[in-house]
């Protein structure tokens, strides 16, 4: 990686990164925006397959979201799931409040051995559900789970004499599989709060899609936030995807899934989320009105999936050379780790395995933190070549 205090954002020392996809959890699998699918509800079996599916397509990590009006808990799924898998990484969402924290170390590190090593961690700082708190408050707390996991994972004690916790207690029987600090902590928030506790504690920050401008300068700011600390970050996209053969195609689907949208509909069920009036989601809205009459906030970006969802409010549509060649821009930006999704979950990671997967370099972000990536063999494009 380059200077952190430099001009420009970090880089990736080749286009590598690690290419992940969503399980859908919390509902919202559907194959039109603004609908609830009935044969698509948050299930057992459905995000099972979708798992499966993901992992048989070649994807390195799969997010494991947390919600509470609907859906299934994340660790529960991940303990359940994890000894019918082989190779992709769980990220699996943790809510900071909800559990003791020397107790989630617990759980944590338990189901990082039955992964063998294959968990990531994506830790989450919004309200608990019922119960709203002052922000300050919310990220004091979780400044202090963060350093108490950390504890229980590399010490043999966990002190703590904060404003929330106070303990001073053995940290043996929270020691992960993971024995080189632990599983990587995944982080995403716009505030300053946010950033700060990122900076500080975690290994990947994670950005919803804006324009590229707005990454950049969001980069560069928690660059320079965790050379504070003397530490270095990597970064991630959450971004939806709609690969065709021809962008015609991919715009004319984009356009079909948006058609059965109902505004007031659309707007009750994005209010749903706990995220639903956070500062990332309200910079999403604001970009959005920025877009052209088709919505396209950006080349190949494409807002309209904010307007009928919480979180991650937009998608790259375009041809498989186009899409490519776009997630090549995040990649020399700096970007080493994407975490995709589509409309139907299942059915788009098959379309995104057959049409995108072979021409990427694809490795577990957690093996190439702190080295530098090895040249992994990319096929090309038939269509011709992508700079």
């Amino acid at each position: 990686m380059s200077n952190p205090h430099s001009s420009v954002a970090i880089r990736t020392n080749d286009r590598v990164a690690e290419i992940s996809y969503f399980c859908e959890l919390c509902g919202g699998d559907t194959t039109f925006l603004g609908w609830l699918d009935p044969e698509r509800r948050s299930s057992y079996d459905n995000c099972k397959n979708i798992l499966l599916t993901a992992e048989s397509e070649g994807f390195s990590n799969i997010l494991l979201p947390s919600s509470y009006i609907i859906g299934q808990d994340p660790f529960v799924f991940a303990g359940a799931i994890a000894p019918q898998t082989k190779n992709i990484n769980l990220l699996v969402a943790m809510r900071c409040g909800e559990y003791h924290p020397p107790m989630m170390a617990r759980a944590i590190a338990t189901l990082d051995h039955i992964l063998e090593g294959r968990l990531t961690v994506n830790i989450i700082n919004s309200d608990l559900p019922g119960w709203k708190e002052d922000g300050e408050l919310r990220y004091k707390r979780c400044d202090e789970t963060i350093q108490i996991l950390k504890q229980a994972w590399n010490s043999d004690r966990i002190v703590m004499d904060g404003e929330i916790y106070k303990m001073d207690i053995p940290a043996g029987p929270s020691k992960p599989y993971q024995q080189n600090g632990g599983p990587l902590l995944y982080f995403g928030g716009t505030s300053e709060s946010a950033r700060e506790v990122c900076a500080k504690h975690c290994d990947v920050y994670l950005t919803w899609p804006e324009p590229e401008a707005s990454i950049v300068a969001t980069m560069q700011d928690l660059s320079q936030r965790a050379a504070k600390y003397n530490r270095t970050i990597d970064f991630g996209l959450r971004v939806h995807v709609i690969v065709r053969e021809t962008e015609a195609e991919a715009r004319a689907y984009a356009k079909h899934i948006m058609s059965k949208f109902n505004e007031a509909e659309g707007l009750e069920l994005k209010n749903r989320s706990l995220d639903a009036n956070s500062l990332g989601v309200q910079r999403q809205n604001e970009f959005r009105k920025q877009a052209d009459s088709d919505g396209y906030i950006e080349p190949l970006l494409w807002g309209e999936i904010g307007k009928a969802r919480s979180g991650c409010g937009a998608a790259i549509v375009g041809s498989a050379e186009q899409v490519i060649e776009k997630i090549n821009r995040y990649m020399d930006l700096g970007i080493r780790a994407f975490i995709f999704s589509g409309y139907p979950l299942k059915e788009e990671a098959e379309i995104f395995g057959k049409l995108v997967m072979p021409h990427l370099p694809n490795a577990k972000l957690s093996e190439l933190q702190g080295r530098t990536p090895k040249t992994i063999p990319v096929t090309p494009l038939t269509t011709g070549a992508l700079k």
